[in-house]
């Protein structure tokens, strides 16, 4: 089992970057897929999920709104599409399946002006 994690980058606030992230070694349409993302010197915290299918979605509240979560099945990737970003979304983001406890090297996001 294997996440990559890419798409971040430095943006400004009230900026947008899309993040990616690449499964591989199981299903990945049977499995519900998380992102969560970790802040220097604070806990990792849940961001969004999606379900097997697409259709369901769950954001953390502080994102809700502003992320957009998507899946491509065909091609094992998940998607976040993260707009209108302030100073507090700056984190290492990191993807993994819902049922894996294995984790990805995560992507870092920093919003400076």
């Amino acid at each position: 089992v294997q996440f990559v994690e890419s798409g971040g980058g430095l943006v400004q606030p009230g900026g947008s970057l899309k993040l990616s992230c690449t499964a591989s070694g199981f299903d990945f349409r049977i499995a519900a897929m998380k992102w969560y993302r970790q802040a220097p010197g604070k806990e990792r915290e849940f961001v969004a999920r999606i379900d097997e299918t697409g259709r369901r979605k769950n954001y953390a509240e502080s994102v809700k709104g502003r992320f957009i979560l998507s899946r491509d099945n065909a091609k094992k990737m998940t998607f976040l599409q993260m707009n209108n970003l302030t100073l507090e979304d700056t984190a290492v983001y990191y993807c993994k399946a819902e049922r894996s406890d294995v984790w990805g090297q995560g992507t870092q996001v920093t919003v400076a002006s």
